[in-house]
């Protein structure tokens, strides 16, 4: 299997959990939305070695056989943050994290971060149309990248994350920034031919917008 059918078979099955993701109210806006789910998925799932796409592939099978929705389970735990009292009534109908995932995590967390941090500088009209970085940023109207991350990493395998922690080292060691990557790959989706462009086009439009 290529990489590219690897990947059109991880978005199909995560657009299927996503769309089945129960919601107060009904389902979101966002439920309702292929296309930006494909964009913003793919784009990542671009950035990923093979090894560690086939091995959340499996993540994802071997949930659905055990009618798992990980999409359900991604947002559930970003309650902790976002809705703490919430959280402790639902917390009990999550799996149990293997003792080593935690620290995994915050291990990931600290790298992507300081990527985000960087982002923000060089491009940061890009950066505010999407989420805020830090936990703290939190509300009931608004989920930072921090807190998503930290929900959406407990769902990985213990295989998945050593696998996805290499990838984010290697991407280090050759002096990259995953998240620049991974930003020019989705904006390249809306029509920019680059984050330059887009940071560009993006400040016009606010400008002219507070100019009105």
């Amino acid at each position: 299997m290529t990489k590219h059918d690897l990947i059109n078979k991880i978005i199909a099955l995560e657009w299927k959990m996503f769309h089945e993701v129960p919601n107060v109210g009904g389902p979101a806006a966002c439920q309702n939305n292929p296309q930006t789910f494909e964009i913003m998925r793919r784009s990542q799932a671009l950035s990923w070695s093979e090894k560690t796409l086939a091995s959340y592939w499996q993540d994802l099978v071997e949930a659905e056989k055990k009618e798992r929705n990980l999409m359900t389970e991604k947002y559930a735990r970003m309650m902790a943050s976002t809705f703490p009292e919430e959280y402790i009534e639902i917390r009990h109908h999550l799996p149990p994290l293997d003792p080593e995932v935690p620290e995994l995590i915050e291990k990931i967390i600290k790298i992507i971060l300081v990527w985000e941090r960087e982002l923000a500088k060089q491009y940061p009209y890009v950066c505010q149309r999407g989420r805020p970085i830090y936990s703290s940023e939190d509300n009931e109207y608004v989920t930072s990248l921090e807190t998503y991350l930290r929900g959406e990493l407990a769902t990985f395998s213990l295989r998945t994350l050593k696998l996805y922690l290499e990838d984010l080292l290697q991407y280090s060691r050759e002096n990259k920034n995953m998240s620049k990557i991974i930003l020019e790959e989705t904006v390249k989706n809306y029509g920019y031919n680059s984050l330059e462009e887009a940071n560009k086009k993006i400040k016009s439009v606010i400008q002219k917008q507070l100019g009105d």
